[in-house]
């Protein structure tokens, strides 16, 4: 007997574990539900105002003690309050644990509330309750509540989704022991049509009664738009608020609103670019989101997993791109690839004359060399894949490649220099050869236009140059390194446009629509609007198509959605297909997968994959297996991984006259439509991945009778989730169907994978051209091989993971000293802070004239001891010192800036206050003026103390936008340029850290450097009350050139795990300003506000 199963017999499998923990929850809830299904309508209602008493009233003396904390703030010392803010922070997470503890108490009682009103809404058309101001709130943009009198009747049937819907749904009990995991911030994995929508609503509702908020994520606008609508009505009918984020406007006031409701649903892209966009707001009513508190993820593995190479980011353009040299170098690409393609065909009808006769076994071995060398010219060549699926061949090749790749492919270049450049599918890589090289120059009329110099000899070389200067020198270098950094930007946009070609397949990876290239998602089949490659693999395939080439960005911010998500107090998860992947749940996330039984067993007849050698075969038996299928009055859902199959398949059904569906990126828009007809007799609907798709396939009686849903996939897939995914699709509640998959040697999977062992098992089964293998043994082989592309894609996402985390830290210390300066709550202590930061700084790191000479530039004072104390004094107390003067010249200089402000806002207030809201007030620091925008009634409470306020706060966030903005360059430049470090046998990862703190910590330098030196010059230039201006806010659209896209990775990241020569995003240069622009000139963000009221609130 196998091990596993052995321990499994002895200690029970994972999930029979979990359920026997989750078990007595259950009978908790079953046991509160007699006293829940007692309660008339109104008892229902006021026994979850009930909880939601119990729960927010749990922590009320915590909540005391931070309220009493926050009022001695103002009174305290500048320099005392950071053990009070840290009070504060630690009370806060004191709070929601306590929530915690009282949400577990109280989760039976909720559970059956929320079961019981299912019930009413299934078992009645109408519920009638006491109308409170909620209720006819609501009545007044609802349709499914109407008010009589003082009574609120509710129907049991509204609009979701574009479609009238019945209420007809009541909880199993799996379906509670789903509600309990998600509870408990695990994920749950619930197969296709087990309800997982409806699950939600029990931890939802529960974890709504804090007030803090829950956010339900969904995978497309359409889900979360339906889901808020469909299951909202239960919510909403206890007094809880919901709303979904992508109804509304980005930094509007409804979004504002969204996201202050009970439950908010919204997209998880949607999410993670409201989180940005706050972190580049310029005022706290630019806000939309508050905590993260809880939330649940739908398809948590397509979020966590799929998209995992794909961060979030918001860009904007700079002054000039690098587009013109892939126009000007993609037709010598397009020619080199054709010059190959040749050489290509040459070889393989060498190599199948020289194989095929069979001479001696010297003809044969120079056959499958030609063979190989033929496949690393253009593994994708049709006629190439054809070949290799004959008897032996790709067993013969392979066995050529082990050769040539022994001693750590010391002989791979007799191989490889006949051919122009190389191809690894595998690693996703493509490397001119000596002969490309060659081939170039002469096109070009010059031998070193492709070749890079060999920059660290020829630095070496004018090191030892003894005749020139030293400015000389300098001078030489920068030239050695411009030189070698434009000859880099040309050879990386030569081997993008290679890989545009080789690689990257129209219809397969990208469609073009509209004059755009667009990113086929490989996991759903849908297009990935607004996506694009990094590392100017997207302007390659754009030149390679011959549509207008997008113009360069510079990041302004990003983030992962890994990272956003790991910044909830609480998440979970829901999806059918999770099991697969646990391992890097838990390694990444900490996140438990538990597997929720089905309602009803799964009778579906999942068969053994039936094997071909060729494509052609395998699309003709698919055909027959539809047309059988139609003949027996089930309908069909064929699978496929790309559009171009999905419309080879719809051609091949037109020539047999038979009727179908296609569903793919091209017809998405569709979608609904087709599905819902998709379970009807003798229906055939072809779908490019099935993933997320978010409807079930629901079931006629008589098709129930006829055998069910059968599902033809016509290729395996990468990942078992995805097959996993189109297999589910049949079979749900007890319904028959049935799945199978065909598969051949020519597939993607099969060609880099699976093929050499299958390959050898077909040979020796004498399996013959036209035939078809079906065996459990294949299955398994198959299911080893997606296995190992499992493993190597976990380790791509981790690696990456292991690089963004680094930028995480970086991220979430810069985001919390702008929210700081942004709220300016905390403002004070970060300025002391900065001072202290700068006094040490400048001691350490000058003589006494050193320092003397920084204290007055960054402090515009003098320095506060003389130079024998200098060096005699303790090093701590000269810090002191240095700080406690500083201190006092930054507090004399506010003070004097207040006392100016004070008459003059007085006189303004009290004579024209009815006038003005908001106004300008001029600060100089003697080198520019800043225009700050203040509130004329709060200047006016505070003695002009909020002026002094704004102005720490404008010059304290543009320093940090533009430092940030800078270091976000900068990083990306460091990424790309540490991959080289794995050639001295070191840790691209190790030195991407260490340079990256350096990095950091210069950022910081410069932050405190520039805010202090400002800070500390200010003041307001004598004005007269008539001279005050009202600022006006300007009714544009807030940085409307700003770009929110997703970057897909894929490409370089690969490299990158490989410790391949890979570069990161597109070298951005900083963008240099000559002269600010005026106050009524357009601001520069591209928001089309006037400068004086976006980025120049601080800066004129």
């Amino acid at each position: 007997m196998d091990i596993n199963k052995l321990l499994s017999k002895i200690f029970g499998n994972k999930s029979t574990r979990d359920m026997k923990e989750i078990q007595p929850w259950v009978e908790k809830i079953k046991k509160a539900e007699p006293a829940i299904q007692a309660l008339d309508n109104d008892g229902l209602r006021a026994k979850t105002q009930e909880l939601k008493n119990i729960i927010q009233s749990s922590a009320n003396d915590i909540k005391e003690k931070i309220t009493e904390l926050k009022g001695k703030i103002e009174d305290t010392p500048i320099e005392d309050r950071e053990p009070i803010f840290s009070q504060i922070d630690k009370l806060e997470k004191e709070v929601l644990e306590r929530y915690d503890k009282k949400l577990d108490e109280v989760l039976p009682d909720a559970f059956a509330i929320v079961r019981e009103t299912a019930r009413r809404f299934s078992q009645n058309e109408e519920i009638t309750v006491t109308a409170t101001d909620f209720d006819r709130e609501l009545a007044a943009t609802h349709d499914f509540v109407r008010i009589d009198g003082d009574k609120a009747i509710y129907q049991n049937h509204w609009i979701a989704g574009g479609n009238e819907i019945t209420w007809n749904m009541v909880h199993y009990d799996v379906q509670l022991f789903g509600g309990v995991v998600l509870h408990q911030g695990k994920i749950a994995e619930m197969a296709t049509g087990e309800g997982k929508t409806l699950v939600a609503t029990l931890p939802v509702f529960l974890n709504a009664l804090t007030g803090n908020g829950v956010h339900v994520v969904t995978v497309n606008d359409y889900l979360a738009k339906r889901d808020s609508e469909w299951m909202g009505t239960i919510y909403m009918f206890h007094g809880l608020s919901v709303d979904c984020i992508d109804k509304h406007q980005p930094n509007s006031a409804a979004r504002r609103k969204a996201y202050q409701a009970d439950i908010t649903f919204g997209t998880n892209n949607e999410f993670g670019f409201d989180y940005l966009r706050d972190n580049m707001a310029i005022s706290p009513e630019d806000l939309v989101q508050r905590a993260h508190n809880y939330a649940i993820v739908d398809e948590v593995d397509s979020v966590l997993i799929d998209d995992a190479r794909t961060p979030l980011i918001i860009s904007g353009p700079v002054p000039k791109g690098d587009d013109q040299m892939f126009e000007q170098f993609q037709p010598l690409v397009e020619n080199l690839v054709n010059v190959q393609r040749q050489l290509a065909t040459k070889y393989l009808a060498e190599a199948k004359q020289l194989i095929s006769e069979n001479k001696d076994k010297e003809s044969v071995t120079q056959g499958f060399l030609q063979l190989f060398r033929s496949h690393k010219a253009l593994p994708k060549n049709k006629p190439l894949i054809k070949y290799l699926s004959e008897t032996g061949i790709k067993a013969g090749m392979l066995k050529t490649e082990a050769y040539y790749m022994e001693n750590n492919n010391k002989l791979m270049p007799e191989a490889t220099d006949p051919l122009y450049f190389v191809v690894d599918e595998k690693q996703k890589s493509v490397d001119l050869t000596d002969k490309g090289n060659e081939w170039l120059a002469k096109q070009v009329s010059d031998s070193d236009l492709f070749v890079l110099p060999d920059i660290t000899s020829q630095l070496s070389a004018l090191e030892a140059e003894n005749d020139l200067s030293e400015e000389d020198k300098l001078n030489k270098k920068d030239e050695l390194l411009t030189n070698y950094a434009i000859k880099s930007e040309r050879v990386h946009t030569l081997q993008q446009l290679l890989k545009a070609y080789t690689m990257f397949n129209r219809d397969d990876d990208y469609v073009v629509i509209d004059g755009q290239v667009k990113i086929v998602d490989e996991q759903t089949g849908r297009i990935m609007e607004g996506r694009r490659w990094s590392d100017g693999l997207h302007q390659a395939v754009e030149a390679k198509e011959h549509v207008k080439i997008e113009a360069a960005t510079q990041t302004f911010a990003t983030i992962t959605l890994q990272n956003y998500f790991r910044m909830y107090h609480k998440l979970a998860g829901m999806t059918g297909t999770a099991s697969t992947e646990a391992g890097e749940f838990w390694d990444i996330y900490k996140l438990d997968v538990v597997e929720i039984p089905t309602n009803r067993p799964v009778i579906r007849d999942d068969m053994n994959d039936r094997v071909y050698k060729t494509q052609r075969e395998k699309y003709k038996a698919v055909i027959e297996e539809v047309e059988k299928m139609i003949n027996a009055g089930r309908p069909v859902l064929v699978g496929t991984t790309s559009v171009e199959i999905s419309e080879m398949l719809s051609k091949m059904l037109d020539m047999r006259k038979i009727k179908h569906n296609v569903l793919n990126a091209k017809l998405h828009q569709k979608e609904a439509d087709i599905v819902a007809h998709a379970g009807e007799s003798s229906i055939v609907t072809i779908a490019t991945n099935m993933a997320g798709r978010g409807t079930d396939i629901k079931l006629s009686p008589e098709v129930r009778e006829a055998g069910g849903l059968a599902i033809i996939g016509t290729e395996r897939h990468e990942s078992r989730r995805v097959d996993r995914q189109l297999r589910g699709r049949a079979g749900r509640q007890g319904d028959p169907g049935s799945s199978v998959f065909f598969v051949s040697l020519e597939d993607k999977l099969m060609r880099l994978f699976a093929s050499e062992k299958i390959a050898r098992v077909m040979d020796r089964l004498g399996f013959k051209e036209g035939e078809m293998i079906e065996s459990p043994m294949i299955n398994h082989s198959i299911e080893r091989a997606q296995k190992k592309v499992e493993e190597n894609n976990f380790g791509i996402r981790k690696h990456l993971l292991e690089y963004d985390d680094v930028m995480n830290k970086q991220r979430t210390v810069i985001y919390e000293k702008r929210r700081h300066a942004l709220m300016g709550e905390r403002i004070g202590m970060d300025i002391s802070n900065m001072i202290w930061d700068r006094c040490i700084n400048i001691i350490n790191n000058n003589d006494y004239e050193g320092c003397k000479e920084s204290f007055f530039k960054i402090f515009a004072m003098e320095i506060p001891f003389t130079e024998e104390k200098f060096e005699g004094m303790k090093r701590e107390d000269l810090y002191e010192r240095a700080f406690q003067e500083a201190m006092s010249n930054f507090n004399r200089r506010t003070e004097r800036m207040s006392q100016v402000a004070n008459p003059v806002i007085k006189k303004v207030y009290e004579e024209q206050g009815d006038m003005y809201k908001r106004i300008q007030i001029p600060i100089t620091d003697g080198k520019r003026q800043y225009i700050i925008t203040s509130d004329l009634e709060e200047a006016y409470n505070s003695d002009c103390k909020s002026v002094v306020k704004d102005f720490e706060k404008s010059i304290l966030l543009h320093d940090i936008d533009d430092a940030w903005k800078e270091n976000l360059r900068e990083l990306d430049e460091l990424k790309q340029s540490v991959q080289n470090a794995s050639y001295e046998q070191k840790d691209p990862l190790v030195i991407f850290k260490l340079e990256s703190v350096k990095l950091f910590d210069s950022m910081i330098d410069d932050i405190n450097n520039n805010t202090v030196s400002i800070l500390m010059r200010g003041q307001i230039p004598l004005q007269a009350p008539e001279e005050v201006q009202e600022a006006h806010e300007e009714p544009a659209p807030r940085r409307p050139q700003y770009t929110e896209s997703r970057t897909d990775l894929v490409d370089s990241n690969q490299q990158a795990a490989a410790n391949q020569d890979t570069r990161e995003p597109q070298k951005q240069q900083p963008i240099h300003v000559d002269k600010l622009p005026g106050r009524n000139d357009p601001c520069p963000c591209g928001s089309g506000k006037k400068f004086k009221n976006c980025h120049g609130r601080g800066l004129v």
